[in-house]
């Protein structure tokens, strides 16, 4: 299951709106098929792993990240494909919450006779659907905020420039994360001021986020729509229903890259999931532009907060990710 886990990560931004599953199909201690969700959704991992099997997969093993499909789209379900096969398991690490599964792949399983064990590495399995399961439980994207700042929390000089804070390890690192998104998004004071590409630059992807402007301006002469850069949505809405928009069409991870006013709404409206930093070792000073714009809090109680999850340095910056504690 571990490396059924390691397998469904690849699909991270590049299979939306369908979830990253991962499978392993291990027939008399060897692994005879492997398989993740390809770039737009299909085919999914069980597909993959059973035509590389071929015929070793009859009394064969399967392990899934996620339940198998009961549901007929534009392919036929997998829990069925696996019973074709003649798997005789399935290990499955987590209950699919699409109201389309929801139990039914698991039941075609052990109605057909497979034996099936289910919630092996559950909490891994959660983490990396977490956009998945936030899209069909919230009706919203998962968030990524991201914060690119100096020592003491400043992303531009007073004079406004900004770059570079960071250095080309903690860049690249960004370009990572973009990557593992289905969208990136920016509000439209930072679209008309920096003129973004928000696309994946310097590593291979098969598929670019859909870059998404919240603004009720026209668009500034941002780089154009191609392969190279993906869509370009705008949605002139509050927050909360451009995400519900987002969701209906199918995103599952949206990374926030400002600016701080869209940061302090999304922050104050708790729709950040996810805070990811980068700190250089620099001081701008208290008139340099603040990475949060103000968040109008009274009291200390009010302001969200977060867990610290990862911390590790970056070339010559500190890189800290934080989970969003929920309100008790």
């Amino acid at each position: 299951m571990a490396h059924a886990l390691r397998l469904a990560r690849r699909g991270l931004g590049n299979v939306w709106p369908n979830p990253a599953v991962g499978c392993v199909i291990v027939q008399a201690g060897r692994i005879v098929g492997r398989g993740w969700t390809q770039p737009g959704g299909r085919p999914h991992a069980e597909r993959m792993a059973l035509d590389q099997a071929g015929v070793l997969a009859r009394g064969a093993t399967a392990y899934v990240t996620l339940e198998p499909c009961a549901h007929h789209g534009r392919t036929p379900p997998c829990a069925e494909g696996l019973v074709a096969a003649g798997i005789a398991r399935v290990v499955s690490a987590m209950t699919d919450p699409d109201p389309r599964v929801a139990g039914r792949g698991h039941r075609i399983l052990r109605d057909a006779g497979l034996a099936v064990t289910e919630g092996v590495r559950e909490a891994e399995a959660r983490e990396l659907q977490a956009g998945f399961l936030s899209r069909i439980q919230q009706g919203r994207p998962f968030v990524t905020l991201k914060l690119a700042t100096s020592f003491d929390g400043r992303i531009a000089t007073a004079g406004g420039e900004s770059q570079w804070i960071t250095g080309p390890q903690a860049r690249l690192h960004v370009h990572t994360m973009r990557m593992a998104h289905d969208a990136v998004m920016v509000g439209g004071n930072t679209a008309h001021a920096d003129r973004p590409s928000l696309n994946v630059r310097g590593l291979t992807t098969p598929r670019q986020p859909v870059r998404v402007v919240l603004s009720s301006r026209p668009l500034p002469d941002l780089p154009p729509e191609g392969v190279m850069h993906g869509p370009l949505w705008r949605i002139d809405a509050p927050p909360a229903d451009a995400l519900a928009q987002l969701a209906e069409a199918g995103i599952t991870r949206v990374f926030c890259e400002g600016g701080g006013l869209l940061a302090a709404s999304l922050l104050r409206a708790g729709l950040v999931d996810q805070v990811v930093g980068y700190t250089a070792g620099i001081t701008l000073g208290g008139d340099g532009l603040p990475a949060v714009g103000p968040m109008r809090l009274d009291r200390l109680s009010d302001a969200p907060r977060f867990a610290l999850a990862e911390t590790r340095r970056i070339g010559p910056d500190l890189f800290h990710r934080w989970r969003r504690i929920a309100p008790s």
